[in-house]
């Protein structure tokens, strides 16, 4: 009996090649450069509006208002990584607001405890979600015109239960609890920074989040691997739904009301800091530290335009411009990261092969 073995060139290695980490260093560097536009922008706070900007009270004022909207982008962040989107999440809370905050549901709060109305947000806000989830994984319709029709139906729906009346939240309990501290950290602020942990940990550490992207990136390809599409994108679109309820009674607490008209363009300004938080819109790559880096940048913004009267028009204006610039940044990245991995590690570049092949072709100048 005779045994062949092959054997392989010195110095190579019996391990596949791994890719370089172009994607990760990327990440990092827009990471990095959306801290450093932060710290720019605050700096422009301090300049024009001194020491209102400064405060420690406005600070505060400025994470209170970028809570609310900050959970529901985490939320859209995993439906956009997905290859999804969903424009219904205005909607949405405002549906779970309305729903939580009716006679019905505040009587029974009355009668057991107020967390009677923050399940009944959440429950309002994930069902939701599952049957934008349904539409669209089993009934293969389009997220986009999925979406748009459950921003019609839920706020709809929300005038049919609020008879377009605002509902005042009469539970004080509930309003005192949310409108707390913890350690001079304001709650609204708390249950921010613990969705905001949870969603990275969600998406970087388990393999709901590694199913996540890979579906993102090729939901054929995903598919073939053995991952379930069709279920995980529901449970994508029952994820943003569970933001949007939590949304809701954070500003149910803030407002102490539940209205059909909580959460107008809410939609527009979390997939705006999605974007600006570099999630890629054709799905694949995202990260929940930019997600949350994008709210504050559009908070501050916004704060810094109020403290310097500047009309809402023109904030407006400056939120359009940011958010093309954020996409076309998107495009060179994408390019970029498309021409890394289509190189082999340790390839040089095109340049590089050209003069080694001038240097390696025979010098026939001058000679017979």
């Amino acid at each position: 009996m005779t045994s062949s073995t092959t054997t392989s060139p010195p110095g190579s290695s019996s391990r596949a090649p791994v890719p370089a980490p172009v994607a990760g260093s990327l990440g990092v560097g827009r990471s990095a450069g959306l801290v450093v536009a932060l710290v720019l922008l605050c700096v422009v706070g301090v300049v024009t509006a001194g020491d209102r900007f400064a405060d420690v009270q406005n600070g505060l004022t400025i994470l209170r208002l970028a809570s609310v909207i900050g959970v529901v982008s985490i939320g859209m962040t995993f439906v956009i990584i997905g290859g999804g989107i969903d424009l219904s999440v205005g909607a949405l809370v405002a549906l779970s607001s309305v729903w939580a905050t009716t006679l019905a549901t505040q009587a029974v709060a009355a009668d057991v405890h107020w967390v009677v109305m923050v399940t009944t947000a959440l429950l309002v806000g994930t069902v939701a979600g599952v049957v934008n989830g349904v539409v669209i994984a089993y009934g293969r319709l389009v997220a986009f015109i999925a979406t748009l029709a459950m921003l019609a139906a839920a706020r709809g729906l929300a005038e049919i239960l609020s008879n377009r009346r605002t509902q005042i939240v009469q539970d004080r309990d509930f309003v005192a609890f949310f409108s707390g501290s913890v350690l001079g950290v304001p709650v609204l602020v708390v249950v921010f920074a613990l969705v905001a942990v949870v969603g990275w940990v969600l998406l970087n550490r388990t393999t709901f989040g590694r199913r996540t992207v890979a579906i993102g990136g090729n939901a054929e390809a995903a598919r073939l691997a053995g991952i379930r599409v069709q279920r995980h994108t529901v449970a994508l679109y029952a994820l943003s739904g569970l933001t949007c309820g939590i949304a809701a009674v954070m500003l149910m607490a803030r407002t102490t009301t539940g209205s059909s008209t909580h959460g107008t363009l809410l939609e527009l300004d979390a997939i705006a800091a999605v974007v600006i938080g570099g999630t890629l819109l054709v799905g694949g790559r995202g990260t929940v530290v930019g997600t949350v880096l994008g709210v504050l940048i559009f908070t501050t913004l916004s704060n810094v335009f109020t403290l310097n009267n500047l009309s809402s028009s023109a904030q407006a204006v400056a939120k359009g411009a940011i958010i093309v610039a954020a996409v076309l940044l998107q495009q060179r990245v994408a390019a970029r990261v498309a021409a890394g991995r289509s190189r082999p590690r340790g390839a040089p570049s095109t340049p590089q092969r050209s003069s080694q092949r001038a240097q390696q072709a025979p010098r026939t100048g001058g000679r017979p």
